[in-house]
């Protein structure tokens, strides 16, 4: 596809494969393997299979690698690979690309799952690693070593909303012979700049935005060609993280939308951010482009949003912020975001329950904090039944 093609004209057209049958959707290969016209196809394929030649679907399939294409498009990488779930995505391009002994630095502020995949699983085996402020370049300055093989951070921290410095971090990291990987779910694929700032590989859980309707788990990693179709295919494919055809046909066509519905949730959000701040009830508001976050100069800098995500303080106990929770009647009280319809998460007893207390103090994850994820109902609505439910704090 053309280079010069806009962001909304690839996300419904980039990567598009079209069968004999010259269907208009793109066509949904439920199959588990392909058929070889002799024994000598078969061992070629095998040797090295073309760009559309398949093997196994836990290898490739011709939907999944629509979706692939279409994602490494829109975020400005050369190639994807598609993964079962978001955290699929985020174990394969760590384990692909660590062994024992190797030293990774990472920002202390993530989701629980992939702290637990760095402490846990990843230390485990040998592989040292180093966590830091994500704001305090300084920090970075001083953990990034000549020795360190990975850097791992979420551009914006879910669920406090910290921005860090992204082209700060890849300048140091590479400076010091370091590739990075990049969370981007809560930047959004539409506002990622995670290849702009030169980010080697961004993961994303497609089960949010993508998908974005409460339907399908999902998740890629986009990076180079060489990379992606190097060491994360080789683990990938071989450890059975493939996305399944169905999934990657729905995700398909929920990109057709992705554009209007990120766009619609952002502006959404930025305007309840602005409403709610300074409401009594609060102790703080936290949305990027909101000149009261703490990163706010850094965030205006790297995206033209702060994406369909904010959160709130409220000024309580527990018990509190349980009576708001309990008083909200259009908002839906769950554990994703990035859906179609708002939701509103408790972090310090869902998301985030299992980190120690101490731990929960350092990244600001307080008996108050409400993960506040915007859909795409009338804004008006959404403030009034956040406005009605603070009331009952």
């Amino acid at each position: 596809m053309s280079d010069t093609r806009k962001l909304r004209t690839t996300l419904v057209h980039g990567g598009a494969r079209r069968s004999q049958y010259g269907e208009v959707s793109e066509a949904m290969f439920l199959t588990q393997g392909f058929v070889y016209d002799s024994a000598e196809q078969a061992e070629a394929r095998f040797v090295k299979a073309g760009p559309d030649e398949f093997i196994y679907a836990r290898y490739g399939n011709p939907t999944v690698r629509m979706f692939e294409d279409r994602m490494a498009a829109i975020t400005g990488y050369e190639d994807a690979f598609a993964t079962a779930s978001g955290m699929a995505a985020v174990n394969g391009a760590l384990m692909a690309l660590l062994k024992a002994g190797d030293h990774v630095v990472s920002s202390r502020a993530l989701f629980g799952s992939c702290l637990y995949v760095l402490e846990d699983v990843l230390a485990r085996f040998g592989v040292e690693i180093t966590l830091v402020d994500g704001t305090d370049n300084a920090a970075w300055d001083a953990a990034i070593r000549p020795d360190t093989t990975l850097v791992f951070l979420e551009a914006i921290s879910n669920p406090t909303l910290e921005v860090i410095d992204l082209a700060h971090v890849v300048e140091v990291a590479h400076r010091n012979g370091a590739k990075v990987i990049v969370d981007d779910a809560m930047a959004t694929p539409i506002y990622s700049y995670a290849a702009a700032c030169g980010a080697d590989l961004c993961v994303i859980s497609t089960t949010k935005h993508v998908d974005g309707q409460g339907r399908m788990l999902g998740g890629v990693v986009c990076g180079t060609r060489e990379t992606i179709r190097g060491p994360i295919e080789s683990y990938l494919k071989h450890t059975g993280a493939a996305l399944n055809p169905f999934s990657a046909w729905v995700h398909l066509k929920s990109l057709d939308t992705l554009d209007l519905r990120v766009r619609a949730q952002s502006g959404a959000a930025m305007q309840i951010a602005e409403a709610l701040e300074g409401h009594p009830k609060l102790k703080a508001v936290r949305y990027p482009q909101l000149p009261s976050h703490p990163q706010h100069k850094v965030a205006m800098t790297q995206a033209a949003s702060g994406g369909t995500v904010l959160s709130i303080e409220i000024d309580g106990d527990r018990e509190a912020c349980f009576r708001f929770f309990n008083a909200l009647e259009i908002f839906t009280i769950s554990n994703n975001f990035a859906d179609s319809k708002s939701i509103a998460t408790h972090p310090a007893t869902t998301t985030h329950q299992r980190l120690p207390q101490e731990q929960k103090d350092i990244l600001g994850i307080t008996p108050g904090l409400v993960r506040v994820s915007i859909g795409l109902e009338d804004p008006e609505d959404l403030l009034a039944d956040l406005r009605q439910a603070l009331d009952a704090v």
